[in-house]
């Protein structure tokens, strides 16, 4: 049996490679796709309520069966990658989130339409983990820090887009257009790769995949994402029964992963400080980020009486600035290097986030520190992904890039949950649709105090990982 690995890069044939340029174009709407599939629903649940006949927590779940898909299996698709071949299974996940969105837009149920949005999230972990571990592969390592930031901006772009394109597709051709819009896309998509990403090899070995491992992560995984998302960050007595079934799972991980031979993630990469840095403070940056997607809508909407068309033209804001931001990021940290970068991305962070706690409540006070908080998560983001996947071997890059999406999406789904209860106990009520406008003041600046603390611990772990990166160096030298 054949199985296919990437070519090596062979400078003896570089005349021979595909354009720089159309590799970055297919990764980039690789990219664009997931994102564009995760803000492009939110905008379309009300519809969806109507059209179904469904309550809110019920159509909630075509946002959480998406995220639950793509956070549970995002590492295992990177690594199987590794060992397959990146080109052929990303080719496949592209295929598979196009007719995952058909079948999402003809679902005659509620139920059908939740179980397309799971396996469009398969296809979205598989094009996710594959376009950033492809970037190590096809692109000069120069120019690495510049096609992360590209990556970036695709990846705010679709996020920015989704809920003013889904809007009007949802006026103008109902609820079903959200998600037919994915198939020209996916095509395009699947076209460039299949043209211009480099070829598999075939290899005489069948590489050994951990299938234990993989439903033991799986598992964790999804009991902790379901933990942090039912009952809408009220916890309860079964959110507290699955963060232990997630205790129990990790344990059992880490035993399987000691004990065989061919894990699925080799427990040794988690002592490279850069690798554990990265990861960490991806994870942190992410909490923070989500704050700004749940307070916001509250916010906006309370305290400066906007209706729901100025509402997503604000929020819209902090995504455009990221994406802007992406290239300029990626040509910064190619010229700085990436520790500095991700320095300056995080201090600048920690500024918007202490000054949305600490200025009087206006709208200018509340765009302009958001355009300095993701403008410094698009410098940090593009910093960060570069330093952890250029410090890794060609065999890892999958499982790499799957180790920081999934870092970022539990960021997420953990800032989803906190940040919510957060906002909420200090707004003083859980009905957040009616509260007074100073309580849901008060509820922003308690929010992004303890926002702007986790940005500080993740400073204090970036400085402390480049003094230890340094010495080690040094050491080395000597």
């Amino acid at each position: 049996m054949l199985i296919l690995k990437p070519y090596p890069p062979n400078p003896a044939v570089m005349q021979n490679a595909p354009s720089t340029r159309w590799i970055l174009a297919s990764l980039s709407l690789a990219i664009l796709l997931p994102s564009l599939g995760t803000s492009i629903a939110n905008v379309g649940l009300p519809a969806l309520a109507q059209a179904f006949n469904a309550t809110f927590q019920q159509v909630q779940w075509v946002v959480i069966a998406y995220l639950l898909a793509m956070t549970t299996l995002i590492v295992s698709v990177g690594r199987l990658g590794d060992l397959a071949g990146r080109r052929r299974l990303l080719l496949a996940g592209i295929l598979l989130f196009t007719l995952a969105s058909i079948l999402s837009a003809i679902a005659p149920t509620l139920n059908g339409l939740i179980a397309a949005r799971a396996v469009q999230g398969l296809g979205a972990a598989m094009m996710m983990s594959l376009a950033m571990a492809f970037v190590g592969e096809t692109i000069p390592k120069e120019k690495t820090g510049s096609a992360m930031g590209l990556l970036g901006s695709m990846s705010a772009v679709g996020t920015a887009l989704g809920p003013s394109l889904g809007g009007m597709l949802i006026a103008g051709l109902g609820w079903q257009a959200i998600f037919l819009i994915n198939i020209p896309l996916g095509i395009l998509a699947f076209v460039l790769a299949q043209h211009h990403l480099p070829l598999d090899r075939p290899t005489a070995q069948p590489p050994r995949f951990d299938h234990l491992g993989t439903l033991l992560l799986a598992f964790t995984l999804a009991a902790y994402a379901l933990a942090m998302t039912m009952g809408r960050g009220h916890f309860g007595l079964l959110n507290v029964a699955l963060l232990l079934a997630a205790a129990c799972g990790m344990g059992l991980f880490i035993y399987t992963e000691k004990n065989t031979t061919a894990p699925l993630i080799r427990l040794d990469l988690l002592r490279n400080a850069a690798l554990n840095t990265g990861l960490a403070t991806s994870a942190l940056v992410a909490t923070v980020i989500m704050a700004t997607l749940v307070v916001g809508p509250f916010y906006l909407s309370r305290a400066f009486g906007l209706d729901a068309a100025h509402v997503g033209m604000v929020m819209s804001i902090g995504p455009i600035a990221a994406a802007l931001s992406g290239v300029p990021a990626g040509k910064i940290s190619d010229h700085l290097g990436t520790l500095p970068s991700s320095l300056i991305g995080l201090s600048s962070m920690a500024g918007g986030c202490l000054a949305l706690a600490l200025l009087p409540a206006s709208l200018g006070g509340y765009i302009a520190p958001m355009v300095l908080i993701t403008s410094g998560y698009a410098l940090f983001q593009t910093a960060n992904n570069t330093a952890v996947m250029s410090g890794m071997g060609k065999d890892q890059r999958g499982l790499i890039s799957g180790l920081l999406n999934l870092s970022r999406n539990l960021g997420l789904i953990t800032g989803a949950s906190l940040m919510g209860a957060v906002f909420a106990l200090a707004a003083g009520t859980n009905t957040l649709s009616s509260a007074s406008p100073e309580a849901v003041a008060h509820g922003l600046k308690i929010t992004f105090t303890l926002a702007a603390g986790l940005i500080l611990i993740a400073l204090v772990i970036a400085i402390k990982a480049g003094q230890h990166i340094e010495r080690k160096g040094q050491l080395t030298a000597h």
